[in-house]
């Protein structure tokens, strides 16, 4: 019998106080995800404001109203024109290539568990650069048509990926093999797209490197909705295998004694990375640095949970993407640096910050 005045705390007790502790840190982790959607949102808004057109950030949202649910809210045609057409498609542009790529960069890092394992770092974006480079200047193309252009750096850049799995394959799938792999391919695949470019005219020169630099202006929402789709997927795929490479993250030793296959997963997880990062690479040029930055700053917040990280790693490269380019488009206004080059000026400072503080993480 229980001394008077002493709290008992039974069995059932205590395990409510563990799912109620559970729920909210679950509950905090959803927040902050909740935040970057809102931010994103506030930045799409924000940025559609600002040129030589005047418009507000309520015209903004009443003309993604008025388009979506098909309803006059008595906008301007002028106003609803330049926002839906010119602004508004590339800032979209931006919120799904972070996306992507913030998602595909942290699936590498934990598979490969090396905190510089990112699309660029691995070379399928030099990949995807080349086969720009080989379609303009050499006037080689695997397909005729519009888009002759895209599907060369979409095909490279499965090629790179492509030569990374099987090199890795041959030599027992090793993440060290596919590290050094990645490395290698990104100098062979960046010369040789410098090489061309040395020989080519003026004309094909330039027109390669703004493409190689990255451009969120290229396409509009016809484009657009080919790589929504293609995100959906890839990130749903992604999505499902959240426990296996939450286990992963311990170790392969580990992740085979609880029965989750580390090679195959490995491989899963990489094709379809690859297949993402192909996709938007394809279109709008080399992004450097949202893929390896973007996780590491969600995991600073959220942690190392992947049913949370990679949607965090994706919701933050967006706000990184879309914030960087409407710096892009007004630091020296009315000339446009492009996305690329903003990324990579913002993204070296934080990278030097997180080799200083030298964070124990996961791997």
């Amino acid at each position: 019998m229980a001394k008077p005045g002493r709290r008992v705390v039974t069995r059932t007790g205590k395990r409510s106080a563990v799912q109620e502790e559970y729920k909210k840190f679950v509950g905090r982790k959803a927040l902050f995800l909740l935040f970057l959607v809102g931010l994103a949102i506030l930045f799409v808004g924000v940025g559609v404001t600002i040129g030589p057109i005047d418009i507000t950030i309520i015209e903004v949202y009443a003309t993604i109203i008025q388009r979506v649910l098909s309803i006059d809210l008595g906008l301007e045609t002028l106003t609803e024109v330049v926002i839906w057409n010119i602004r508004l498609p590339r800032l979209v542009w931006g919120i799904a290539a972070g996306l992507g790529l913030g998602v595909a960069g942290c699936a590498m890092q934990i598979v490969l568990r090396n905190p510089l394992a990112s699309p660029f770092t691995l070379g399928i974006s030099a990949g995807a650069n080349f086969g720009i480079s080989v379609a303009i200047i050499l006037n080689i193309a695997f397909f005729g048509g519009v888009y002759a252009v895209i599907l060369n750096s979409f095909l490279f850049a499965l090629l790179c990926t492509a030569i990374i799995l099987g090199l890795s394959a041959i030599k027992g799938g090793t993440v060290e093999i596919m590290i050094l792999a990645g490395i290698a391919l990104n100098y062979v695949f960046n010369a040789a797209s410098r090489l061309f470019r040395y020989f080519a005219d003026w004309e094909k020169q330039r027109e390669a490197i703004l493409w190689g630099e990255g451009d969120l202006g290229t396409f509009s929402w016809n484009e657009l909705t080919l790589v929504g789709i293609v995100l959906v997927v890839c990130i749903t795929l992604l999505m499902i295998k959240a426990w296996d490479l939450n286990v992963m993250s311990a170790g392969d030793d580990t992740a085979k004694s609880i029965g989750v296959n580390a090679g195959h997963l490995r491989l899963y997880t990489m094709v379809v990375a690859s297949f993402l990062v192909a996709t938007i690479v394809c279109f709008i040029g080399t992004i450097s640095f949202i893929g390896l930055v973007a996780p590491h700053m969600a995991r600073m917040v959220i942690g190392g949970d992947n049913r949370f990280q990679l949607p965090a790693s994706g919701l933050t490269g967006a706000v990184i993407l879309v914030g960087a380019d409407i710096l892009g488009m007004n630091i020296i206004s009315p000339a446009i640096i492009p996305t690329g080059i903003m990324t990579a000026i913002l993204g070296v400072p934080f990278f030097f910050y997180l080799i200083l503080m030298r964070r124990r993480e996961y791997w």
